[in-house]
């Protein structure tokens, strides 16, 4: 009976439009945890910071933009998905886009950076860049 009832008069079974329950749920959690929980904005930033600063020592070209997705340009888009590859060998998921999804010449890798990870995080990413960078050099 329970089964029946839901197949016929739940929202979100029968209209496809419908927000699962679950996920208005968790939105409604993470709504609170975004309001009451100021200190994983203030991580972020931090991170976002030291990230920055070290890609720009590397050389990187960055865009102006302090937010926790962290384009690195590359230009080719060849070097962008050898990049991605040597990251996540070293453990770390930095997918390559490249064109048409971004214009050519200017492929780059995803760095996305959130409140979960901590410093440790970021320079194990930043090490991971250096000795890719140098692997790639290596491979020319």
């Amino acid at each position: 009976a329970l089964i029946e009832t839901l197949i016929q008069r739940s929202r979100n079974y029968i209209y496809t439009t419908a927000i699962p329950s679950a996920i208005a749920a968790a939105t409604l959690e993470s709504l609170k945890i975004a309001r009451t929980e100021e200190w994983r904005r203030d991580r972020l930033c931090e991170l976002i910071k030291l990230f920055r600063a070290e890609a720009k020592e590397i050389g990187f070209r960055l865009s102006d933009s302090c937010a926790p997705i962290q384009p690195l340009v590359v230009e080719d888009s060849t070097r962008a998905v050898f990049l991605s590859r040597m990251l996540e060998d070293h453990g770390c998921l930095c997918t390559a886009i490249r064109p048409p999804t971004v214009p050519k010449g200017t492929s780059r890798l995803r760095v996305t950076l959130t409140a979960a990870h901590d410093e440790d995080d970021v320079h194990r990413l930043l090490k991971a860049l250096r000795t890719s960078l140098k692997q790639k050099q290596q491979t020319k």
